[in-house]
């Protein structure tokens, strides 16, 4: 029963109506998404009107061919970037594969992994990916505009967080289908992201678990969460990983936001308070901690490199 009402209690929000900035009902719902990160670190979001159902359809249909490809065709998407590789095969996460592609809103990398897949071409793919990248980096700004709004601190918004969405990798990812149908088979391991803002789209085939304050793993449908050492800790950091059943497979699509590597991350004074949030983290360059985690891969990588 305590994790049915803890269900009930991740909140949900529908961004279908347009809301006008300053407007009674945008200063409420920004409210609500800055508790929703610092309570949950997550919530669940219906936004059919911003990414309608006949789009992220085709999309994952499109995504179905992607990963039929001869695994050496999808080996040669290859990047010196963290998770911007294609990946298989992992003996960690077998039941996954996964392809990251950097800044699709904003540039001509759709067109390159295309043509990269499809010599031949595949303009349906490159056009979905394109429409899905730009909407859910639209969705991301708006959020992050919400939370610096209810902050109460707005100077911010243009010298810090439109920084912190200066780029972005979407992720494609399939989730085989266990061999074992009987029990639950780790698809993706638990952890948190290390970037900005997270937005995870999927398609019918349930999956994403995301971890409570009270240890219970809830099941989720479309979410996003977010991990800000800029706000001092304020947002909550959300484990989450993903369990495999049943005798389909599972596609996703995440676009994750982050800074660029070169920004120095450093908490804004207004939300420093010596009583109740005191200074966590010292200025750092998100480079230099992303470089950190990925070659220790530890899940407290933040306290270590920038904890005070």
């Amino acid at each position: 029963m305590e994790s049915e009402r803890e269900i009930m209690m991740i909140p949900c929000f529908d961004f279908g109506k347009a809301l006008e900035e300053g407007s009674e009902e945008w200063k409420e719902m920004s409210k609500k998404v800055r508790e929703a990160c610092e309570s949950h670190g997550c919530f669940l979001l219906v936004c059919d009107e911003m990414i309608p159902k006949g789009v992220r359809e085709e999309f994952f249909s499109n995504m179905e061919a992607l990963f039929d490809l001869p695994e050496e065709r999808k080996m040669k998407h290859i990047s010196p970037k963290p998770y911007s590789s294609y990946s298989g095969k992992s003996p960690v996460i077998p039941l996954s594969e996964t392809f990251g592609i950097d800044d699709v809103p904003l540039s001509a990398s759709a067109e390159a992994f295309t043509n990269l897949m499809w010599p031949q071409g595949n303009p349906p793919f490159c056009e979905t990916l394109k429409i899905m990248s730009s909407k859910m980096l639209k969705l991301s700004s708006l959020i992050l505009k919400m939370i610096v709004e209810d902050y109460g601190i707005q100077q911010h918004y243009i010298s810090d967080v439109e920084k912190m969405k200066s780029s972005s990798n979407s992720r494609l990812i399939k989730y085989k289908i266990p061999e074992n149908n009987n029990d639950s088979n780790t698809g993706l391991v638990s952890h948190t992201d290390k970037n900005a803002l997270t937005i995870i789209c999927q398609n019918e085939v349930q999956g994403l678990q995301v971890l409570s304050k009270t240890d219970n793993w809830i099941e989720l449908e479309m979410a996003l969460w977010s991990l800000l050492a800029w706000s001092n800790g304020r947002l909550h950091a959300a484990t989450h990983r993903v369990m495999m059943s049943g005798d389909k497979e599972r596609y996703s699509f995440g676009l994750f936001t982050m800074p660029k590597e070169e920004m120095d991350i450093e908490v804004p004074i207004e939300l420093v308070d010596e009583k109740i949030h005191p200074l966590r983290y010292h200025p750092f360059k998100y480079g230099e901690y992303i470089s950190y985690f990925v070659s220790n891969l530890k899940e407290n990588a933040l306290e270590v490199f920038a904890g005070l």
